[in-house]
């Protein structure tokens, strides 16, 4: 039994008096204390973590006024605050060991959007790729673009100056905002946008804090105006952080946005942003050129960017190599065809876009003109061409999922950010990279580059096991050798992800004129409360450093190594943050879009499950044993201890813990569009296994499929039961009723025999080929049976033979609930039974995606090294069998609403419906789509029907109330279709039901198929 887990460090009683004051004056937004919410949000996407002391996540601006106004009181000036959007900063912007405001739970509005003078306004905490999909209704885009648009917010773009790919054409963040609305730090709410002579003047002539920050930045940027300009670099990605250079436009009026867009929250909080906004091209192509090797595609840059491209970007063979083990890949392998059987080594994909087609076309007939010229000089070895939004946006996708591709590189060595976005001028890009790549290689280490050629910044992360001794010193170590080349070479350490814990360095780059930055740190935040220690401080306060902040790894350091490779699923998520996606068609993360509560995410859940093994660790404890322990003893045995220790229900981080994992759905999106593919359904049932050895929890969910054919067999007093709400015993609600139909006669009537591996060897061999076995589920057959007899029906109409195994539990409950040494147990005896079916020569097929899904991933978790046999989705196994017949005229469209955990694993096996469709002449559709909220017995857990039907209305109510009625909207999973029908009343057909009635109605010349080949 593990031990009760005490409470980390404790909150200061400053901090506790602060939040008691906040919450007195009126704080509307959510205050936490909680470890588990602390624990989380001590990290980012950096390799840093900083335990903050709270965290405020405020609701509107005024929230923000009563935060700044208290920070200014005497009695809390050793109070410090950070302020938080995405959290996906690589350098420890938003980290602190005060208190983290996070803008993004609330602050999340798009306040107006005018087409016309083409603005938007937004709140900061809204999501880039959010803003986008408001903005395309008017023809619009908010430019600057980053690999994390999907959950990076406005704010912390601004707070960084935030620009990706298309820069050389876009620009940086900064010359998007017209106007900020600040909270300064004695609580005003300041508007700043560019100001003529006479508007500059009056503001200068306020009272209080505003008044002296535009006297003191005026002359601040007039007494060193020379400095400035021989200090700022003249780069694409000029230094950003209290930007002098740019306090003056081209125009003479002078804009304080220019000192607050990358200033890290060090100024102020950012409450509002009236941000320019373009009409979205509405043509686009992309070039695909292929190199023998890297360096050719650097050197190359140069002379593509001429041609007038929008953007030049550059992957290596690293990052393409690992992009092929991704589902991204599948949309884009054609655009990457070997050559001479060889991958290309390296990769430049160089865009045009525009609003004619003539003018597109035009510009990359000049360039592909030229290549097919000088075919394969320069190192190049071929290109393919994508064109329109659709291929276009694929392969860019393949591109911003780079940096988490990156963090997935198997073993302990893990590419990492920390010198990953420096700037040189273009034109020493491939020389600089030259130099940095020896540097790199001298001392053994591993990389992966890509970025953007074309303004000279290249993303370069080495490999390095953060665990390891000697860790910070090997940073540290190659940070200078980075510093000294990009010094070398006319660049910067920092070109766009901000300086973060690399402020270190700002008295080296910015020379004599570090002191003027920290007089603007000084004017703004006289008390240095603003997340100090990054960009500037005063005189008499130090900066962060790379190797002096605590890092990730050093806590991981303290598990034990045999430990961190039994929970695997965990260790190496990098804070990429994928799994906070905005998108509500978007499978990841469902608990963490219905919530916002970032401790319900896989990231969340990850950090909470590392930092539990820890305290383990320190209390002498090894998981792995208990839970060789756990399974060897029966569960009786230690039912007194476990009572005692539920009735006490005393302080134990296990319990924020297990908090967080009860809300996860196990859907596994996280498994399959995680980049890193933290596997949380694993680790917590892991987790649930161990915090269940020690506290009490009831069986009636695990054993449901044990006991659901033995309640078949009176369907209609278990259907009563059902009727009375008897299930709420065991915390079960809208429980579904059995379909009450005669599984054995409907069988007999349709000529289908059990399957019997002695029987199924003696067939011919022939008719072993037109044969195969469905795998029953226990809730396709006995809650929605009809559709199980439509999937017979089917494969007869198809001049197929099926045959049906005998029923078996499949073990996916276990699994989910944690009952791991059961599931073990039942998934031998399982893969035993269907591998000798297996063995007769004829095929598997399973019907509910996520219970066949358990064969092929759970299973082979559980029985490692054994030969398990191949259960196939009944769409792959059909896919591969139906010969290709012509789509009909004039055919009905029908929309697909897919499993999931089918989406997230098992991504081609979509294809193979739509596949399947066509082969009978009918046109299917797969539409974009998040979590319905059921996921198995998760929306039947009372505690959890309210989440999952806030779950359901993020994506699939919307989809439902659009095409739910036509009958052509279908869906395949079977808790899927539970959940619509409960909260929807709908029934949505299975789409094996389709296919049987458009094969009942059909020509014979659609029941051809291909026989089943070896």
């Amino acid at each position: 039994m593990i031990p009760p887990l005490p409470s980390g460090p404790t909150v200061t009683s400053l901090t506790a008096a602060f939040c008691a004051e906040l919450r007195a004056r009126g704080f509307a937004g959510d205050l936490t204390m909680a470890e588990a919410d602390r624990t989380v949000l001590a990290t980012d996407n950096s390799i840093y973590q900083i335990m903050p002391q709270a965290i405020a996540f405020p609701r509107d601006r005024d929230d923000l006024v009563r935060i700044a106004t208290l920070l200014a009181e005497e009695r809390f000036v050793a109070v410090r605050i950070a302020p938080r959007g995405g959290g996906t900063g690589t350098n420890g912007q938003s980290l602190t060991d005060g208190i983290v405001v996070d803008l993004s739970r609330h602050m999340n509005r798009i306040l107006a959007i005018d087409p016309v003078r083409r603005t938007a306004r937004v709140e900061a905490g809204v999501v880039k790729d959010q803003l986008n999909a408001a903005l395309a209704e008017h023809g619009l885009f908010f430019a600057p673009e980053l690999s994390t648009s999907d959950r990076a917010t406005i704010g912390g773009m601004i707070a960084t100056d935030a620009c990706g790919q298309g820069s050389c054409l876009y620009g940086k963040t900064r010359d998007h905002v017209r106007a900020l609305t600040t909270v300064l730090a004695d609580g005003t709410v300041w508007h700043s946008e560019p100001l003529d002579a006479a508007g500059l003047e009056a503001a200068q002539g306020r009272p209080g804090l505003a008044g002296a920050i535009h006297r003191e930045v005026d002359r601040l940027q007039r007494a060193n105006a020379a400095l400035i300009e021989t200090t700022f670099p003249p780069l694409n990605r000029c230094l950003t952080g209290y930007d002098l250079a740019h306090l003056r436009r081209a125009d003479g009026r002078f804009d304080l946005n220019a000192v607050l867009c990358g200033s890290e929250g060090t100024l102020g909080l950012l409450a509002e942003a009236t941000l320019n906004v373009l009409p979205l091209p509405r043509h686009v192509a992309l070039v695909n050129l292929r190199y023998d090797s890297f360096d050719a595609a650097l050197r190359d840059a140069r002379t593509l960017a001429a041609f007038g491209a929008a953007s030049v970007e550059t992957v290596d063979s690293k990052v393409l190599g690992l992009a092929q083990q991704d589902p991204v890949w599948e949309g884009v392998a054609a655009y990457f065809p070997e050559d001479a059987g060889e991958r290309a080594r390296g990769v430049n994909l160089i865009e045009f876009v525009g609003d004619g087609a003539e003018a597109v076309e035009a510009a990359l007939a000049r360039l592909t003109a030229a290549l097919d010229e000088a075919g394969t000089a320069h190192g190049r070895r071929g290109y393919t061409v994508a064109r329109g939004e659709a291929e276009v946006g694929r392969l860019w996708a393949m591109r911003k999922k780079a940096v988490g591709l990156l963090g997935n590189t198997k073993g302990d060595r893990r590419p990492i950010a920390f010198v990953e976005d420096t700037a040189v001028p273009p034109e020493h890009l491939a020389d600089y990279i030259a130099a940095f790549r020896d540097a790199l290689d001298r001392r053994g280490l591993e990389y992966g580059m890509f970025g953007h050629v074309d303004a000279g910044v290249l993303h370069v992360r080495p490999a390095i096991d953060m665990k390891a001794p000697g860790a910070e010193a090997l940073v540290r170590a190659v940070t200078e050798d980075v510093v000294a080349l990009t010094r070398r070479y006319g660049g910067l350490l920092w070109g766009e992800h901000g300086k973060g814990v690399r402020s270190e360095f700002s008295p080296r780059f910015f020379g004599p004129l570090y002191p003027v930055l920290q007089a603007v740190k000084a004017a703004f935040d006289p008390r240095n409360q603003f997340n100090p220690g990054k960009i500037a401080a005063p005189e008499g306060a130090a900066l962060l450093t790379v190797d002096g902040v605590p890092t990730k790894g050093q806590r991981d350091r303290a598990i034990p190594e045999e430990v961190r490779a039994g929970y695997d699923e965990a260790l190496h998520c990098n804070g990429n943050g994928a799994c906070f996606s905005w998108d509500p068609d978007e499978a990841m993360c469902p608990s963490w879009k219905g919530t916002r509560e970032r401790r319900h995410s896989p990231k969340g859940r990850a950090q909470l499950m590392r930092e539990w093994l820890r305290r383990l660790a320190a209390e002498g404890r090894d998981p792995l044993e208990e839970a060789r322990r756990l399974r060897a003893r029966p569960g009786w045995r230690a039912f007194p201890a476990r009572l005692a220790a539920t009735l006490r229900r005393r302080d134990d981080f296990s319990h924020e813990v297990h908090e967080a994992m009860a809300g996860c759905l196990a859907c596994k999106s996280c498994t399959g569009q995680c980049p890193i593919k933290v596997d949380v359904p694993t680790f917590r049932a892991k987790f649930l296994e161990l915090y269940h050895g020690r506290y009490l929890r009831h069986h009636a969910v695990a054993a449901l499929e044990i006991a659901v054919p033995q309640l078949a067999r009176a369907p209609r007093l278990a259907n009563a039961a059902t009727s009375l709400g008897l299930a709420r015993v065991v915390g079960l609600v809208h429980v579904p009723r059995l379909s009450g139909l005669d599984l054995h006669e409907e069988l007999k009537r349709r000529g289908v025999a059990p399957a019997d591996a002695r029987t199924l060897g003696r067939l011919p061999e022939a008719e072993r080929l037109t044969s195969v076995i469905v795998v029953q589920d226990a809730f396709t057959s006995h809650y929605d049976t009809p559709v199980l007899l439509a999937l017979l029906d089917l494969l007869i109409g198809l001049g197929l033979r099926p045959w049906l195994a005998p029923y078996r539990p499949n073990g996916k409950p276990l699994h989910v609930h944690g009952f791991l040494g059961r599931f073990a147990r039942l998934a031998a005896a399982n893969a035993d039974d269907l591998g000798r079916l297996a063995a007769t020569g004829v095929d598997l097929v399973g019907l509910d995606p996520s219970m066949t899904l358990t064969y092929r991933s759970e299973y082979r978790q559980a029985l490692p090294g054994r030969d398990l046999p191949r259960v196939h989705l009944v769409q792959e196994w059909l896919a591969g069998r139906l010969d290709r017949a012509r789509p009909a005229s004039g055919s009905e469209p029908y929309w697909l609403l897919p499993h999931c955990t089918e989406r997230a694993t098992a991504q081609p096996a979509l294809a193979d419906w739509t596949q399947t469709f066509a082969a009978l002449g009918l046109r299917l559709s797969v539409l974009p789509s998040g979590c319905c909220g059921m996921a198995g017995t998760y929306g039947h857990e009372a505690e959890h029907r309210a989440m999952s039907e806030r779950i359901y209305g993020l994506s699939w109510a919307g989809h439902v109330a659009g095409r739910g009625r036509s009958g052509r909207l279908l869906a395949d999973g079977y808790s899927c279709r539970s959940q619509v029908k409960l909260v929807d009343g709908l029934r949505l057909p299975h789409p094996v039901e389709i296919l049987r009635d458009h094969l009942a109605a059909g020509p014979p010349a659609c029941r051809r198929t291909t026989p089943l080949t070896a």
